[in-house]
């Protein structure tokens, strides 16, 4: 805490009371940003931490549905069998605010051509696996969109917690310190202006006195006379 450099006078004085209400002001503002944006955080990192379990888990179910088709059908059958699925992945991303941080939310949607193959002689676990990767890439979706989200709430995060301490532990000690500073020099100010006054009445009154009394004496002197 450090004392600014102003001169001790009533206009800065109303100056610097204006700054220390206005950063006050600033500091409630932040303080509550922080505190919403770590709400938002924790709870999009427990929802990416449950969508990360749900895209290894997909993954798995989708590869060993893929290797149980190529144990039925043989390896070239389904790449040949690949090779004919006609399908188009269209991600869309959009952005949502949050104090505002823009924030991705990302849309996965399949159109689809089928059949892509006859039914006859293919095996079960091709549709099946079809269906387990579709999945999982729409959960990679959600999951980026999450992972993307978090890095960005954490860096707005950091950002806003710098500027709080800055102005709760630089800014606003500073500002008080200044204005207390000022107050006191104004008020000792006023209290020597106080003191010279009342001298300057106490030696009018004594000069005014005097001459009272000489003029009476000059007045009994020519009546005595």
């Amino acid at each position: 805490m450090s004392q600014l450099n102003y001169a001790p006078t009533k206009t800065n004085l109303m100056r610097l009371k204006h700054d220390l209400k206005f950063a006050q002001q600033g500091y409630d503002l932040l303080d509550q940003k922080r505190n919403i944006l770590i709400i938002e955080l924790l709870s999009l990192v427990d929802q990416t931490a449950d969508h990360q379990g749900r895209v290894e888990k997909a993954l798995a179910k989708a590869y060993e549905a893929l290797e149980q088709a190529v144990f039925d059908m043989g390896k070239l059958k389904v790449q040949y069998l690949t090779g004919a699925v006609y399908m188009n992945t269209e991600i869309t991303v959009r952005s949502r605010r949050v104090m505002g941080v823009s924030l991705p939310v990302i849309d996965t949607e399949f159109k689809e051509h089928m059949p892509y193959y006859s039914p006859m002689g293919t095996s079960f676990w091709i549709d099946h696996a079809l269906n387990c990767f579709k999945e999982a890439l729409q959960l990679l979706g959600k999951l980026s969109e999450l992972k993307i989200s978090v890095l960005r709430l954490a860096n707005e995060v950091k950002k806003t917690i710098r500027k709080v301490n800055a102005l709760e532990k630089i800014a606003i000690p500073d500002l008080k310190e200044t204005v207390h500073y000022i107050q006191s020099r104004l008020e000792e100010n006023e209290r020597d202006m106080f003191v010279l006054m009342k001298m300057v009445k106490e030696n009018l009154e004594k000069k005014k006195a005097l001459v009272s009394a000489q003029e009476a004496m000059e007045s009994n002197h020519e009546s005595t006379r």
